[in-house]
């Protein structure tokens, strides 16, 4: 009997994604504390999508002039979309679509105001409480990130972030807090969003201010590798801490699924294509295998860096490992060993040199959905642990008609060709995948560019960049599609 090559496992878990930063709002309610996503301004419009990577540079005068501003509409992510407030009918609108999973964040200044603190805050706690409670009202389960870019001010001002090994304490309680509160409520669970994100953007990862470090004559480099191997500490403990606490979780990595081709046949572009997969990988490696990658290791040496370890730090890695392996995918680029007079393309925070055979978004990322499977085969095969696409989307600038209707027929044929492509990688090369999760199921603010009009959701809200709208929720044309697609377990791909 031949196979269907458009079939998903029954289990399948079709659902959205979003991020507390960039939903919720309510920044200063309910006793939450201040974090460095607050403070974040918006600029965007400025910059243009050439400079992206200079929306992530902030100084210690930018945060301190944050702290003390009112003018909240400067600062996205203090309103985002106001879910906080909107999560019920928000939830029945994931529900209408047919969500099995949801996957979302807690932000650690809601739980601890005080990291310092062994008293976790009430208000921050019942708020979660009451979302997971309500997704499992519709029979949508929670899978939940336990720090997705939301680095408390405090860990940066008090520990100049996660360079201080106290702040792998700190994150364990807040984890076990966590955990033992919602244990009843969550069975899926991951650590850190996009694990390998601090190499590109270490304030908002890890808490890291390059001034601070000048200023102790520590190299900003060293203390990004010291970080990160603090939080693969992190990471260990609270993945085997979960598993003590909840017998039946399952705790995730997550990786930013960047893709490079090599520009041309030379030799030495497939080199330089290998090392940035390579640079890729050397996290989720140890949350996979516990341990040091070889290349990782020779790196640290080649850079004359000294990290500090502890004796047991070892089997610490080694006894807590990873169930499954979750990543985010949109785009793919090229890589050239030499890329003078090369035009370059920016991506998820990144930028790479332009494929001319893949089209580009609004803001140059280019789309490639065979570049979905060719990760799905790549992670597969590398890791043999099940997958998990927690992160796939399109940004675009939508339009609300005057009838109130969103027409995204291009947000619906990304969606229908990267379905396709994880539909080949389940049925003919093998892959073992648990779910699919669309980035900005709803509109949010976007993490890149901090902007609302670059819109990934298949439910609009009616706000602008600058703070100003509504939050009134509509329909998208996708909305519909997506519940189509669900309703089918991915075989439905047809839309007018």
């Amino acid at each position: 009997m031949k196979k269907d090559l458009k079939k998903f496992p029954s289990n399948f878990l079709w659902g959205g994604a979003i991020a507390a930063n960039q939903t919720e709002g309510a920044w200063n309610e309910d006793n939450k504390s201040i974090t460095v996503q607050d403070c974040m301004k918006f600029k965007a419009d400025k910059l243009g999508i050439a400079n992206f990577s200079k929306l992530f540079e902030t100084s210690r005068k930018e945060l301190e002039m944050a702290q003390k501003s009112k003018n909240d509409n400067l600062f996205p992510k203090r309103h985002g979309i106001d879910f906080y407030h909107h999560y019920k009918s928000d939830i029945k609108l994931f529900a209408e679509m047919g969500f099995k999973t949801l996957r979302l964040s807690i932000q650690w200044a809601r739980i601890y105001p005080d990291v310092d603190s062994n008293l976790p805050n009430e208000k921050g706690l019942k708020f979660y409480e009451n979302v997971f409670k309500e997704l499992h009202k519709y029979n949508i389960e929670p899978i939940v990130t336990l720090s997705h870019y939301e680095i408390p001010l405090q860990i940066v001002n008090k520990y100049h972030g996660w360079y201080s090994r106290k702040v792998i304490d700190l994150f364990v309680k807040y984890a076990s807090t966590c955990f033992n509160r919602y244990k009843s409520l969550v069975k899926y669970w991951l650590t850190f969003n996009e694990v390998d994100a601090m190499i590109r953007h270490p304030l908002t990862s890890g808490g890291l201010l390059k001034e601070d470090f000048q200023k102790m004559n520590i190299p900003f480099e060293e203390a990004i590798y010291q970080a990160m191997h603090h939080q693969m500490i992190a990471s260990a403990i609270t993945t085997n801490l979960c598993h003590k606490i909840i017998p039946n979780s399952y705790v995730g990595c997550m990786l930013t699924k960047l893709l490079f081709y090599p520009y041309s046949q030379r030799p030495e572009d497939n080199l330089a294509a290998q090392h940035r997969m390579r640079e890729i990988y050397r996290y989720s490696d140890i949350q996979v295998f516990g341990q040091y990658p070889e290349f990782l290791k020779q790196e640290i040496i080649n850079k004359g860096f000294n990290i500090e370890t502890k004796p047991e730090d070892e089997m610490i890695l080694k006894e807590g490992t990873v169930d499954f392996v979750s990543f985010s995918y949109y785009m793919s680029s090229l890589e050239a060993a030499n890329k003078n007079g090369l035009e370059l393309a920016p991506g998820n925070t990144v930028n790479g040199v332009k494929n001319p055979y893949l089209n580009s978004s609004e803001w140059g990322w280019q789309s490639d959905p065979s570049g979905l499977r060719y990760s799905l085969i790549e992670l597969y095969d590398r890791y043999r642990k099940p997958l998990f696409v927690i992160e796939n989307g399109l940004g675009a600038k939508d339009k609300l008609e005057n009838n109130g209707q969103i027409h995204d027929k291009y947000r619906m044929q990304y969606l229908k060709e990267h379905v396709e492509a994880m539909a080949k990688a389940i049925n003919i090369d093998g892959v073992e995948l648990m779910g699919y999760t669309w980035w900005g199921c709803i509109d949010l603010v976007s993490e890149s560019t901090r902007q609302m009009s670059k819109r990934y959701g298949f439910i609009y809200v009616d706000l602008d960049d600058y703070g100003n709208g509504t939050y009134k929720r509509y329909k998208k044309d996708s909305f519909n599609y997506y519940k189509k697609i669900i309703a089918s377990n991915g075989t439905d791909l047809n839309f007018a």
